[in-house]
């Protein structure tokens, strides 16, 4: 689990909060996405795997407490709450939700980094090592590695690269336009995912132009097939 890297999605519709909080967690090697409002991370969740949801609980539109009301049964996935000074009452009813941690604003990068840990540390479990295997790829997604055992070659594979994967990896035989992927990795260039997708197919394949497992689906997107 040393090589774990935890993904985490910044919730709040303050600029300056979601930018410092992004800033303290890459600053601490997590991968982090963020959202301005919960519409906003309701559609990243659909696509998106997180480990952590750190989220404000006052915000326009939707607020915290209703993206938990919605969400906490389908994702499964911990939270902790970024709460205003006066807003005990919503706190605990965010917490008899199901939320798991709440820290009060302003805070302090610190503690905040440490009850991520504490909580990543509980939720992950010994056996989410994810390390997949089929025919001679090994991929694991923790290491950032890919091995190829005929040819005994070993590939790591940067940030971006391991996001896809691991969306393709836990929906084997999904399609996935380059629109989904692009939301996926904050990039909106298409011929630039294409080029990403090439790199990966020389990273995974055994002969890259002719692609057995990441394919094309013409006018539709890309799937991977390892069933």
């Amino acid at each position: 689990m040393d090589n774990f890297i935890a993904h985490i999605l910044v919730v709040d519709d303050d600029d300056g909060i979601r930018s410092l909080v992004k800033k303290y967690l890459n600053e601490n090697n997590y991968l982090v996405t963020t959202a301005e409002n919960a519409e906003n991370a309701i559609e990243k969740i659909k696509i998106i795997k997180f480990d952590l949801i750190i989220l404000d609980i006052m915000m326009p539109g939707k607020s915290g407490l209703e993206f938990i009301q919605e969400n906490k049964k389908k994702l499964e996935t911990p939270i902790i709450l970024l709460t205003a000074k006066g807003e005990a009452k919503e706190r605990v009813a965010g917490l008899e939700m199901g939320a798991d941690d709440y820290l009060p604003k302003p805070f302090e990068p610190k503690e905040l980094i440490l009850r991520i840990k504490n909580i990543i540390k509980k939720t992950k479990k010994d056996d989410q090592k994810r390390v997949i295997e089929f025919e001679n790829i090994r991929i694991d997604l923790n290491k950032q590695l890919i091995f190829k055992k005929d040819k005994n070659l070993e590939y790591k594979i940067n940030n971006t690269e391991k996001l896809i994967l691991e969306k393709m990896i836990n929906n084997p035989g999904k399609t996935f336009s380059r629109e989904d992927i692009g939301f996926l990795i904050n990039l909106e260039k298409e011929r630039s995912i294409d080029v990403i997708i090439t790199r990966l197919r020389k990273k995974i394949e055994i002969d890259p132009k002719n692609p057995k497992f990441l394919q094309t689906i013409r006018g539709t997107g890309y799937v991977l097939w390892i069933e």
